[in-house]
């Protein structure tokens, strides 16, 4: 847990009181090799407000498979707060790459959304053009480029991970 000593309810009043949220989605385990311990920029986004695409692996005997297929059940048995379902498009991961025996977080789900277009992570794999195809088609009203990461996953995060601080003024960082 990222943050031991409070519970699931604590956190919760928390994200209430600060955020004004209502509605928490709780998921599982991330990706092996994240070293969050599950960031969810790595394995879920929502696309618009009722739809989520969720990293999937395909290949029962890795090591991904099972917490990412028991996210997918989670949500599948979740609701929104107005007590719709949501919707879950599967969003494919790449081979597993490594960095001498370290398994690396590659997850096409650490996308940016900018203004004028919505860039992917690739790490130059087959499932690339897939990710990028499933990707355009939750974005007709944006471009959807592909952005070479394998560089970038080495630092334990891609695009959208990158995006998330900006100095204050005097300089230091807020989390």
């Amino acid at each position: 847990m990222r943050n031991p000593g409070l519970s699931r309810k604590e956190i919760e009043a928390a994200l209430q009181d600060f955020l004004g949220v209502s509605n928490v989605l709780w998921l599982g385990g991330g990706v092996v090799g994240d070293d969050t311990h599950g960031h969810v920029d790595d394995i879920c986004r929502f696309v618009n407000p009722t739809t989520v695409v969720l990293i999937q692996e395909k290949n029962s005997k890795d090591v991904n498979y099972r917490p990412l297929a028991e996210n997918r059940q989670r949500l599948e048995g979740m609701r929104l707060e107005d007590g719709s379902k949501i919707q879950v498009v599967p969003l494919p991961m790449p081979a597993p790459l490594f960095y001498k025996d370290w398994r690396l977080p590659a997850s096409y789900a650490n996308f940016y959304i900018g203004n004028a277009a919505v860039i992917v992570p690739t790490f130059n794999d087959p499932n690339d053009r897939v990710a990028l195809g499933i990707l355009g088609e939750l974005f007709p009203g944006r471009p959807v480029v592909g952005i070479h990461t394998v560089d970038l996953v080495l630092g334990l995060g891609t695009l959208h991970c990158l995006t998330q601080q900006e100095p204050a003024a005097g300089g230091s960082v807020r989390a």
